[in-house]
């Protein structure tokens, strides 16, 4: 009897299916990550956020993006001193985060590695992990590189990979480790990078190991699908579910301090009333500034009147 058990167990066990640990996350790994993300998806599963939300996000301070952040609890998304690869370049860059983690090289971390890549139809005759992210990027995409500060035998990055990222995404890169060929660099037009440095060698003892997982840039932690607001001063990751909200934010603080600082001129209202909480006569007062102003709203004015009575305006 007890034989005929252990054999029963046996003959279970040997019929369940074994995986290995996928290189690329699963479209539902992500889904998981990201649940309070409510929109549109790519297939990838990262959220897809709107390209022209991305594009209001670059007039967003690093401060104010911050300071939202840290009030709704996210203490982690910042990340400063980061050395540019073209300082004439556009210095203010936004996207969607494509996240891959780089760890340093063990041969028989290597091999699972290169196999799971066989297995996922990655280009794994050179042995090299080290493009495998970039072929994922779309339109729109940052690539977001954990290279552990690294200072040689892993460069992330070189000329012929950075037009590569450039031609997917028509962005550039985030990287927490050093780059090379910065000359190369710096001749792709439209193409800019915030990187720890740069150093002529290739990589050769550094290994792709996860794309599209949670992965530690610095300071911060980085999502698949995070919203990137790169400016010269530093980056800030912002959750894909909290971007528009943050965005609505920075745009109304903007509208309020141009309407304060036109009243403060016209000595309507001292600085010391603007500077405060504002009494029932200047919220009036900005209302019907807004619906005569002449300038273009970044924001429709549904949304920023649903903005203002959700704070009692």
């Amino acid at each position: 009897m007890k034989s005929s058990l252990i054999l029963l167990i046996v003959l279970i066990l040997s019929g369940l299916p074994t995986t290995a640990q996928e290189i690329g996350s699963t479209p539902e790994y992500i889904k998981a990550l990201t649940a309070e993300w409510n929109g549109e998806r790519f297939d990838d599963g990262r959220p897809k956020i709107a390209s022209g939300l991305l594009e209001r996000l670059k007039n967003i301070t690093l401060e104010e993006a911050w300071a939202e952040l840290i009030d709704l609890g996210y203490h982690n998304q910042f990340e400063g001193d980061w050395q540019l690869i073209d300082e004439n370049e556009e210095t203010t860059m936004t996207g969607r985060a494509v996240t891959a983690q780089f760890m340093p090289a063990r041969i028989d971390l290597e091999n699972q590695v290169i196999n799971q890549g066989r297995i996922e139809g990655r280009n794994w005759q050179q042995r090299r992990t080290v493009s495998w992210a970039i072929s994922t990027l779309v339109e729109g995409d940052i690539y977001v590189a954990d290279g552990y500060g690294k200072p040689s035998y892993g460069t992330v990055i070189g000329s012929n990979l950075g037009n590569g990222v450039y031609a997917k995404s028509k962005r550039g890169i985030i990287v927490f480790g050093n780059v090379r060929d910065m000359e190369g660099l710096r001749a792709i037009e439209g193409f800019n990078g915030w990187v720890k440095g740069s150093d002529p060698s290739y990589m050769r003892k550094t290994l792709l190991t996860t794309i599209n997982a949670p992965i530690r840039i610095g300071k911060a932690t980085v999502l698949p699908g995070d919203a990137v607001l790169a400016k010269k001063d530093g980056v800030v990751f912002i959750p894909a579910h909290l971007v528009e909200k943050i965005v609505l934010k920075g745009e109304v603080t903007d509208l309020f301090d141009l309407f304060g600082q036109e009243r403060i001129k016209e000595k309507k209202y001292s600085a010391g009333e603007i500077d405060s909480v504002w009494s029932d006569e200047i919220k009036k007062d900005f209302r019907t500034w807004v619906n005569d102003y002449q300038g273009k709203l970044p924001m429709t004015k549904r949304d920023l009147e649903k903005y203002l009575q959700e704070r009692n305006f």
